[in-house]
């Protein structure tokens, strides 16, 4: 039987860094110091985890990319020694099964039914109404009043509203939704709060589902009904999959739109640029870029080494968990010059903000042309748009598998 990490880490001579680590003061948009430490130090190394565990920490591109690719890495989260971000993340996984913790074959078979909505194609094909949503609520608001949290009036509201024509989910539910999304992607709920909010939306879905094998529409949830009706699943599995892809399909882009403004308007030579293009390969780039700087996944690619593997100088034995935090490959300066330096001239194409291999986001096409869409707009929409409160102020979300910021007060001059 394979041990745990916490029974078989080896006692170190100095205390292991504690994982997640703390962003510096004043730096929203660094990678922790303590991780970019190990990048340049010893870019695989143990951290310690809050159930005492002792998982490695892989902090260099090539390093990352090298694991992401190797079939002796497991992303099955209920394998002995996976490293969980919580108690209430490990209670969870016994209980809800999703295609990004399955390994090959089961993880191909699966992904492959709900590929098609999100072929390149059809993805484009919804540009012209992400296009006229987006400037809907734009128009709402500048028609308000200021100052407006950016959140709350565009960044969240539009992944919403175009997941959820996508999946065939009521937008009208959708503080249901974001609440419960949120606890679940909380590494600080506690166990029963991961559980009552997976339960809770699975039930919804569940439901969501019921309903699409009585009356099918033209939308995902439906083709997934179509998939039990055939045998291929079960209904409790389509729910499963429709609250992956729900959360999915909001959180991250709403966090990109919100936190990405943050950081253009910290650095108006770039905003500029944005401001005033309107060509669309100008605007492809600056959301590579972005993508790159941001990395708004920091919780690490987590996975569980199946066999023995030498890597970065160190031997990374079977059952030992592993942390790959693109983070800091994204940051790596053997890859990107001045990683530090947001320059949305740059060719950002081979970060890993979407992970890399079998397991990369299979939602990238939606959220680089929802990107592509607001970033295109909301600059030239609002010229004078600027932050209605210091940067300081602000509250970055770093409890949670997503950064981001919480709200995110703007104002213009009419």
């Amino acid at each position: 039987m394979t041990e745990t990490l916490a029974e078989t880490a080896p006692e170190a001579e100095e205390p292991l860094p504690e994982f997640p680590m703390p962003r510096a003061t004043g730096c929203p948009f660094d990678p922790p110091p303590a991780a970019r430490a190990l990048l340049a130090e010893r870019p695989v190394a143990r951290v310690r985890l809050w159930d005492g565990s002792a998982p490695w920490l892989v902090t260099r591109y090539a390093d990352q990319r090298a694991l992401l690719a190797d079939p002796r890495v497991s992303a099955e989260n209920r394998r002995p020694g996976y490293p969980h971000a919580s108690a209430g993340f490990r209670e969870n996984a016994g209980r809800r099964r999703s295609f990004v913790t399955m390994d090959d074959p089961e993880h191909a078979r699966i992904r492959r039914m709900v590929t098609g909505p999100f072929a390149i194609k059809r993805i484009e094909a919804m540009r012209p109404e992400i296009q006229k949503i987006t400037d809907e609520l734009i128009d709402t608001m500048l028609a308000g009043p200021t100052p407006v949290d950016l959140v709350r009036a565009l960044a969240l509201p539009l992944p919403s509203l175009v997941i959820c024509k996508l999946l065939g989910v009521p937008y009208e539910d959708h503080d249901f939704f974001q609440r419960n999304s949120s606890k679940l992607i909380n590494r600080h709920s506690s166990a029963e709060e991961v559980v009552g909010a997976n339960d809770a939306l699975t039930d919804y879905l569940d439901g969501l589902v019921a309903a699409k094998l009585a009356n099918p529409a033209d939308d995902m949830l439906s083709e997934l009904a179509a998939r039990v009706t055939a045998g291929e699943l079960t209904q409790r599995d389509a729910a499963n999959m429709g609250v992956l892809l729900l959360i999915a399909g909001h959180e991250t882009t709403a966090n990109m739109i919100a936190l990405g403004t943050v950081a253009l308007l910290e650095n108006p030579d770039q905003l500029a640029v944005l401001r005033e293009t309107e060509d669309p390969k100008v605007i492809a780039r600056a959301v590579e870029e972005l993508l790159r700087y941001l990395t708004i996944v920091h919780n690490g690619r987590r996975r569980v080494a199946l066999e023995d593997i030498e890597i970065g100088g160190e031997t990374i034995r079977a059952g030992e968990g592993i942390i790959i935090y693109t983070g800091t490959g994204n940051w790596d300066g053997e890859v990107f010059a001045e990683p530090e330096r947001l320059d949305i001239g740059r060719d950002a194409r081979r970060h890993m903000a979407f992970g890399f291999g079998v397991h990369q986001c299979l939602g990238q096409p939606l959220a680089r042309m929802e990107l592509q869409v607001v970033y295109g707009t909301l600059y030239r929409r609002i010229p004078t748009l600027r932050l209605a409160t210091g940067i300081d102020q602000l509250p970055f979300k770093d409890d949670g598998l997503v950064y981001g910021v919480y709200e995110l007060p703007v104002t213009w001059t009419s």
